[in-house]
């Protein structure tokens, strides 16, 4: 389910049965461990998916092509995971329509985090970025098929039963405390 965009591609017509919905960018290999959790949870959702690098500072023309081509590719939704500055999200949301998720990422050249998320949140009016918690590619994945499943029944049904796993982790674990299992080893 997970596919790599070549370093060009501006297909106009998809493959409709296999056609990445959720385009996963970030800007260097070093945000691969955090943008993984967004790759994984769309997978275990069914969801197809693209994933690559698109730095907004060494490949600004990379980034142009990649936001402006991924509706004809088929893209319905951008996670787009940033350190620093984090330029990227809000780039990649300037050249397209389509919806930008923000992961903003706690990296060795960030402020704690803090300026990557002030990036993605201090968007101006008109060119929005939805943007999740420090390092929260896993609920960058939730959010994108939040969206997906406003038009598909079968990812509603998957959010639901993914919804039920949780609470049904949380009541084990609550019955794990009453009989007395609670280790903080």
């Amino acid at each position: 389910m997970s596919t790599t965009l070549p370093a060009s591609s501006a297909a106009d017509t998809p493959a409709p049965n296999d056609t990445p919905l959720v385009g996963i960018i970030m800007g260097s290999q070093s945000d691969l461990k955090t943008m993984s959790a967004a790759a994984e949870l769309l997978r275990q959702f069914g969801v197809t998916y693209e994933i690559t690098l698109v730095s907004a500072h060494r490949t600004p023309h990379r980034l142009v092509e990649y936001a402006e081509t991924a509706r004809k590719r088929g893209l319905r939704v951008i996670i787009a995971g940033g350190g620093g500055a984090a330029h990227l999200p809000g780039m990649v949301a300037s050249f397209t329509t389509l919806p930008v998720i923000g992961v903003p990422i706690n990296s060795v050249t960030s402020i704690h985090g803090l300026d990557s998320i002030l990036s993605m949140l201090q968007m101006p009016a008109g060119v929005p970025v939805a943007t999740v918690a420090l390092d929260g590619a896993a609920n960058a994945a939730v959010l994108a098929t939040q969206m997906l499943a406003l038009t598909n029944a079968r990812l509603a049904d998957v959010l639901e039963k993914y919804r039920t796993s949780l609470k049904d982790k949380v009541m084990r674990t609550i019955e794990e405390l009453r009989k007395g299992g609670f280790s903080d080893d």
